[in-house]
């Protein structure tokens, strides 16, 4: 092979990008003729040679799915495949090019230039005039091509030059053009259930030819179950780690490599939380964190604010969302709530973290907790409603300034009823020419009181105009 990919990198689950550019093609040849590279890391020599040998995602490539059908048949349109890392991506384009019989190109868009497409895509349309054969192009980490790269493929993706497979770890709908979204059929791959990281890791075990068969393994079942679990779905993980394990683990007397739990765990170290800071995993979690806030569970909440500390999310960027939270959702219910949640985030850049982590929880189960009212969200949101879409009502003569000379004889001021002066501090008079009715209090929590005051003093009529 002309690439060479550091071995040693994959062990310590250092993650190179693949240049597959100008790879040789037998690299994606049918199984028999595929050398098997003793020195490729044990994630890539386990790649499945076909669909049989595929685990997981039934849900694409179950019996009678749409994209095995497709596969088998060799009538593949344009795909996108998203999903989290070692979920099989790049094993299911190895799987179609063992089983197409169209052409297979295989590039990494890290790397390929505009001209490398237009090259591939010159040779697909000499390729399809002269023998009516089709070309795939496999084009990993396409959510790393610019729109400019991405419009190149347009067109010859739509009148059929060539067959797109991308595939991605970001969300399609965010990265890639709508145009060539609109062109392809997009399939989510899911994390691999434990089950199935456990019968990958079991094969990997067996298999003599590409697998460590040809190592005398004890593999303890809890170290199997610890390697399922921490790898969190990712396949690669799973058998770096394993691979890794068995390779620094000294044979005992009779030969046998002994893989404990304890052995597991050295091996796997601390996992990959899947997180892009820039993608929908992101807005995914800190949605879920804000719904948990607003639907009352601590519980919840305290798992994915753990969950996005572990990542490394930004502290400021949670306790922002905890301040709009303890606005928008608790509301008047609990006024404490804002103060808390603002509190939470000063400390928070004051002391940094780790320690951060603290307050940030104290106010995220502090607002999941208190009772909720998003009346003044509401309220405001109606209100900015009217001011965009109505005609703009004046401001009452009684209430505009007075500090200037001549607002008198504009008839400024006049009228005006100064509430201090009144009993109570109130005093009925009209604020806005037509009454709107923007803020409705609950009966949650300290709106209850504030509802009780506004009809003890608006009384049950508070929409109509006083005299």
């Amino acid at each position: 092979m002309r690439i060479n990919i550091s071995h040693l990198a994959s062990l310590i689950s250092i993650s190179p990008p693949y240049i597959w550019y100008n790879i040789p093609v037998k690299l994606f040849e049918s199984s028999e003729h595929q050398e098997i590279d003793k020195n490729a890391p044990l994630a890539y020599r386990m790649s499945p040679r076909s669909l049989d040998e595929f685990v997981g995602q039934e849900h694409i490539i179950g019996s009678g799915k749409l994209l095995r059908r497709a596969i088998e048949a060799d009538r593949l349109n344009s795909v996108i495949l998203y999903g989290p890392p070692g979920t099989g991506k790049t094993a299911l384009a190895k799987v179609i090019a063992n089983t197409t019989k169209s052409e297979f190109k295989a590039v990494n868009a890290t790397i390929a230039k505009v001209d490398d497409l237009k090259k591939i895509i010159k040779e697909a349309r000499e390729l399809k005039n002269a023998l009516n054969r089709r070309t795939i192009l496999f084009l990993d980490e396409i959510h790393r091509f610019n729109k400019l790269q991405q419009d190149v493929l347009l067109p010859h993706v739509e009148d059929g030059t060539v067959t797109l497979i991308g595939a991605t770890v970001e969300n399609p709908f965010f990265y890639v053009t709508s145009a060539l979204v609109s062109r392809s059929q997009i399939f989510e791959l899911k994390k691999l259930t434990q089950d199935e990281i456990k019968a990958i890791l079991l094969n990997a075990l067996k298999d003599k030819e590409r697998g460590l068969g040809n190592f005398k393994v004890s593999m303890d079942e809890g170290a199997v179950e610890h390697l399922a679990k921490a790898s969190d779905g990712d396949a690669r993980k799973a058998l770096s780690s394993l691979e890794i394990g068995v390779l620094t683990t000294k044979p005992g007397k009779n030969g046998t490599i002994k893989f404990t739990k304890k052995a597991a765990e050295e091996s796997i170290q601390k996992k990959a939380v899947v997180y892009d800071k820039a993608g929908d995993s992101h807005y995914d979690t800190i949605s879920a964190f804000i719904k948990s806030m607003r639907g009352s569970d601590p519980d919840a909440v305290l798992y994915y604010l753990a969950k996005m500390i572990y990542a490394g999310e930004d502290p400021r960027f949670i306790a922002r969302r905890i301040v709009i939270c303890a606005s928008e959702d608790v509301g008047n219910a609990d006024p404490l709530a804002l103060v808390v949640a603002n509190s939470a985030m000063q400390v928070a850049e004051f002391v940094g973290m780790p320690e951060a982590r603290i307050p940030l929880a104290q106010a995220a189960v502090y607002v999941a907790t208190a009772p909720k009212s998003n009346a003044a969200y509401m309220g405001i949101e109606k209100a900015l409603g009217d001011v965009k879409n109505n005609v703009t009502m004046d401001v009452p003569d009684h209430l505009k300034g007075t500090g200037y000379p001549g607002a008198e004889k504009l008839g400024h001021g006049i009228g005006y009823k100064y509430a201090h002066d009144f009993e109570g501090g109130f005093v009925k008079q009209d604020y806005i020419p037509a009454k709107k009715n923007y803020y409705e209090p609950t009966d949650r929590g300290f709106e209850a009181k504030i509802k009780k005051r506004m009809e003890e003093l608006h009384g049950h009529s508070k929409d109509q105009k006083t005299p």
